[in-house]
């Protein structure tokens, strides 16, 4: 079917949870998000908040910076390879756990040619006995020959490299992030209620069944096209296994208007409720789960979008660390700020042409996330730049 562009437009923005907030404040909020979204992709930058904390205040209530980890560790979530490094529902960890994924670039056989069998199995002991435990709390193995992907290196700590392969086994997963670092345990105690359930399915077919049904619901339409939003499963893009679940019935295929590119979308989605997007204007994540497709963005929004975090100054458009701005269902400016002390810079502000820019409801935006990041005061330009 074809599917006209408004319709989609407004069926992304509900299915992704920002149309209103429809999930209880707090712990309980972002647990039922979790297990909506089924992957919220991560990122090391805490910049005003990590891609996961803005993923979460976008749609839930009730949240300070760091709330997502809090509430859901132990027991709620772990991470692993989905929609690249992810917060996965803990449902999802019997999955994982017959049928790890990991990045082609992760090079998870050298880390194995480069540590000693028996430093793997000192650290698991360790975890047995004392977890949990970061890094830095475990016993210190000496040195490993660290991984070099041009220019960026790995850890030279064999420990820590010890870690990165239990935690792709799932023989061990992350179970609280703090300053100090990642915090590590055995699923027993980390995810009693799922460590020993079993996925329902006995062959690699039955995971990449489970895991592309996931991904569509992760993406509301996946574009048959390649892309960052396959990821970990760019493999099952050109395999057979998509057409099946569409003559099956699992997924829907559509198309939209003016374009030739075809999308998986789950079962029955057009006679699911469409919520009717409120006034808030929201800040969203770099990676939020509805910037995953930029081409998809570009059709359907007007909006060209690109993460320049990692391009060199002289060739950033926009700039480092920019986020998009959601209103009543467009996407309408983008800024980029930080956090210094208990104030809230936005260094610029960028308003789409053709697109009034609410300047009330982005000033309660900001009053919002300020106040989620433990700031008191806000310095925004008023005038557009870029």
């Amino acid at each position: 079917m074809t599917l006209p562009a408004e319709e989609a437009r407004a069926f992304l923005v509900s299915h992704l949870a920002l149309a209103a907030p429809v999930y209880p404040s707090g712990a309980e909020g972002v647990r039922a998000l979790l297990r909506h979204l089924r992957h919220i992709q991560l990122d090391p930058l805490d910049v005003i908040g990590t891609n996961a904390d803005l993923v979460a205040l976008a749609r839930v209530d009730g949240l300070a910076r760091g709330d997502v980890y809090r509430h859901l560790y132990p027991g709620h979530a772990f991470e692993h390879w989905a929609k690249e490094r992810c917060l996965l529902p803990a449902y999802a960890f019997p999955h994982y756990r017959e049928r790890s994924l990991e990045a082609p670039w992760w090079r998870h056989v050298k880390r194995l040619e480069r540590l000693p069998a028996s430093v793997l199995s000192a650290v698991l002991e360790e975890l047995e006995a004392h977890g949990p435990l970061t890094a830095a709390e475990l016993t210190d193995h000496g040195a490993v020959d660290p991984l070099d992907w041009s220019g960026w290196k790995g850890t030279a700590k064999a420990t820590t490299m010890a870690l990165e392969v239990l935690w792709t086994r799932c023989d061990i997963v992350v179970c609280g992030r703090t300053p100090g670092g990642k915090r590590y345990d055995v699923p027993r105690r980390a995810l009693p209620e799922v460590a020993r359930a079993a996925p329902g399915y006995t062959t690699e077919e039955g995971f990449l069944r489970w895991a592309l049904g996931e991904r569509v619901e992760a993406a509301g339409l996946l574009s048959r096209a390649a892309g960052a939003h396959w990821s970990m499963l760019s493999p099952v893009r050109g395999s057979a296994l998509p057409e099946t679940l569409v003559r099956e019935g699992v997924l829907e295929e559509v198309m939209l208007p003016l374009s030739p590119r075809r999308y998986l979308a789950p079962a029955g989605f057009r006679s699911r409720p469409v919520t009717a997007p409120d006034e808030r204007m929201r800040i969203l994540g770099p990676l939020d789960p509805l910037l995953w497709d930029r081409g998809l963005v570009k059709q359907l929004f007007g909006f060209e979008y690109v993460w320049e975090v990692y391009k060199p100054g002289e060739q950033r458009r926009w700039g480092w660390y920019v986020c998009p701005l959601l209103h009543r269902g467009q996407l309408v400016g983008r800024l980029e700020a930080r956090v210094k002390e208990d104030v809230l810079y936005v260094e610029k502000l960028w308003r789409e042409k053709g697109v009034k820019l609410d300047d009330a409801a982005l000033d309660e935006a900001l009053a919002r996330h300020a106040r989620a990041c433990g700031a008191r005061k806000i310095r925004r330009p008023r005038a557009r730049v870029g």
